[in-house]
């Protein structure tokens, strides 16, 4: 996916920007970059890739040679980011977050509108800044470009621009993204995860609302366009890819995650699907908080099986063939064999996707002596590829294993009934577990509700973004 962090401030701020976006590291993993601007040294930038060590070791030279009260950050999973964009409206900086399906169909409406360039990078489609700066200079100044950019895409993004008086944010039209702005004595941040301006000393000022655009100086905040109350948060940043002490729309990940799991537990005690097991256990590491709500609320004792090694594998996908990658998500998996041999065990996991990683953690776990591997989903079956972030995209829903299992039991027609299949107490819903427990070798399987992911995210449905689940916006 991607996050970014930025500061206007009084004194030089590269150490605060360096740091701030050092913290939005878990939600990416292969470019990472910096631009910062001082009048004494106009706009300087830096670019790295990320994916064979983090941001901090590759941005520690940048962070002691970039000068400026003015900076901006940002860690994404697709294009090289911040780029410098010259137009009829001035010399700035953008990088944005998010997704555009439509990037083509724009880019050749941009040519045939008399656009004539844009920058590329070396697979051949255009860097989604390039593609962002020609749109917003299709209108008379920034805010008015902003808005029109976010009209015409069709996907997310949220953004912020770097200029010579100071940064500009703006947040995707339906707010599926957070944007928070906290303060100091010497100025003011922008950042995604309220704890990254947290430990820098800032207090929390305001979120910004769905498509809201403010312009943030040392002096303080303007609102150059109001926003909207027509949100839709992704829910899966409290499921999964946020960061456990974040905070969004005042409900925090972690607390998210462990009331998740309690009802989880709860459910499985009022169904009578509580399974006689030895322990609950998390797939480190965003399982972990849903496994201790389960355990807390069932009575079963919470323990660690295995333990993710991590100080020189941090990510299973940095290797760059398959068959490496595969090796190394299996060696950082590390036993402790007296919680695994002869015990039963249930594991709490965020989602279930393709079932193929899941696969190779249960193999894993009954080659170790376990005598029963129980699975619970902290959340409903995935049956759509995320069209509005890069979490869950798919090239094909088939690659996802619910979607799998409902066309080889009903084909195109097996659509009409995701509903049914997403509901344990139907027939289609019993059969969807009973295939999953098949194909990945699980004793039992069940998966988090609808209504009990809404409940302990504790915002109304109307506000979150659910289309992973349901295809619904």
């Amino acid at each position: 996916m991607g996050g970014f962090f930025g500061a206007a401030s009084k004194n030089d701020c590269i150490t605060d920007v360096f740091f701030g976006t050092d913290y939005h590291s878990h939600l990416g993993t292969r470019r990472g970059g910096m631009a910062a601007y001082s009048p004494e040294a106009g706009f300087q930038r830096c670019l790295h890739s990320i994916e064979n060590s983090p941001f901090r070791t590759k941005f520690e030279k940048d962070a002691v040679s970039m000068r400026g009260n003015l900076c901006i950050g940002c860690i994404s999973d697709t294009d090289p980011q911040p780029i410098l964009v010259k137009s009829r409206l001035g010399l700035y900086a953008i990088m944005s977050v998010g997704i555009i399906n439509n990037a083509d169909e724009l880019y050749n409406e941009l040519l045939d509108n008399g656009c004539d360039s844009f920058e590329t990078m070396s697979s051949g489609s255009v860097n989604s800044g390039a593609l962002l700066g020609a749109l917003i200079a299709q209108k008379n100044n920034l805010p008015e470009g902003i808005r029109y950019a976010q009209e015409k895409i069709d996907g997310t993004v949220s953004l912020i621009i770097l200029t010579e008086k100071g940064i500009i944010a703006a947040r995707d039209k339906r707010g599926r993204l957070p944007i928070i702005l906290g303060q100091r004595e010497d100025g003011y941040c922008v950042t995604m995860e309220s704890y990254a301006s947290e430990k820098l000393g800032y207090r929390n000022f305001k979120e910004l609302r769905p498509a809201e655009i403010d312009m943030i100086t040392s002096e303080g905040i303007e609102v150059l366009a109001e926003g909207t109350d027509d949100m839709r948060i992704c829910s899966f940043l409290w499921t999964y890819y946020g960061y456990p002490t974040a905070v969004y729309e005042g409900k925090n990940v972690e607390a998210m995650r462990t009331r998740n799991g309690e009802i989880m537990a709860e459910n499985d005690i009022a169904n009578g699907n509580l399974p006689d097991v030895d322990y609950v256990c998390g797939i480190p590491d965003s399982g972990t908080p849903h496994a201790i709500g389960y355990a807390n609320k069932s009575g079963i004792p919470f323990a660690r099986p295995f333990i993710k090694y991590t100080p020189t594998w941090p990510r299973s996908f940095t290797p760059t063939s398959q068959d490496m990658r595969n090796r190394v998500a299996k060696m950082k998996l590390i036993p402790v064999h007296e919680l695994i041999e002869g015990k039963k065990l249930l594991f709490v996991d965020d989602s279930i996707v393709r079932g193929t990683q899941m696969r190779e953690t249960v193999e894993f776990l009954y080659e170790n002596g376990a005598k029963e591997v129980h699975m619970r989903s902290a959340c409903p079956p995935i049956m759509y590829g995320c069209k509005y972030l890069n979490f869950s995209r798919s090239n094909s829903e088939m690659e996802l294993i619910a979607r799998q299992i409902i066309h080889e039991a009903e084909g195109d027609e097996g659509v009409k009934y995701i509903p049914e299949y997403s509901d344990r107490n139907t027939e289609r819903g019993k059969l969807l577990r009973a295939e999953i427990c098949k194909r990945l070798n699980l004793t039992s399987v069940d998966f988090q509700s609808l209504e009990g992911t809404i409940k302990a995210i504790g915002l109304p449905e109307c506000k979150l973004c659910t289309y992973c689940w349901t295809g619904r916006e």
